[in-house]
């Protein structure tokens, strides 16, 4: 690819820094898709010795393309994202994706048919530790910002996403007394 192409593809992924979630950082600082895609590699990078039958470079690599489609659309929070917004989004990041450099177009349609089928390791944990982070930092911002329904999504939510993993498991359980301590202590 060319250096022109390059950074026309950058410049479309620059937008996750500025593309809003729906969780804030400890400070109460709104934090960015690409604040949350780049903890989230950071996650995998971090488990190379737990999985040492896994390619984690693989997992890191769909870690940082996860919310990729957000360029288009925004973040939505999980728990109002209907099928019709995945569609949308879906369907703006193939046609993004289908415009690229052929073997950049390859790979990344590789990944993203991987990380859909949750079949292999690689894609089931990058899944979780998407998941995770969320609930990492849902427990590190303020419980000033938290809504109604996440005093009881923070202490449901992604079990089963873990439950292919004793290591991942043990993780989700230690969030889950984080997310107890922190309602307890109201702060």
């Amino acid at each position: 690819m060319d250096a022109r192409t390059y950074l026309e593809i950058l410049h479309v992924a620059e937008k996750l820094k500025d593309t809003p979630r729906h969780c804030t950082t400890t400070k109460g600082k709104t934090e960015s898709v690409a604040e949350h895609s780049w903890r989230v590699s950071l996650m995998a990078l971090f488990l190379r010795r737990e999985f040492p039958d896994v390619d984690i470079d693989k997992v890191v690599s769909m870690c940082l393309i996860h919310d990729l489609g957000e360029c288009f659309t925004g973040d939505i929070p999980t728990f109002v994202k209907t099928d019709s917004d995945r569609q949308v989004e879906d369907s703006l990041l193939d046609q993004w994706i289908a415009s690229l450099p052929a073997e950049l177009s390859s790979d990344l349609k590789a990944l993203y048919m991987e990380m859909d089928a949750q079949e292999t390791k690689e894609a089931k944990i990058y899944k979780a530790l998407d998941k995770l982070e969320a609930l990492i930092q849902h427990n590190e911002s303020p419980i000033s910002t938290w809504s109604e329904n996440e005093y009881e999504l923070n202490k449901t939510y992604a079990f089963n996403t873990v439950e292919f993993s004793e290591w991942l498991t043990d993780l989700r359980k230690e969030i889950l007394q984080d997310t107890l301590d922190k309602i307890e202590r109201g702060e």
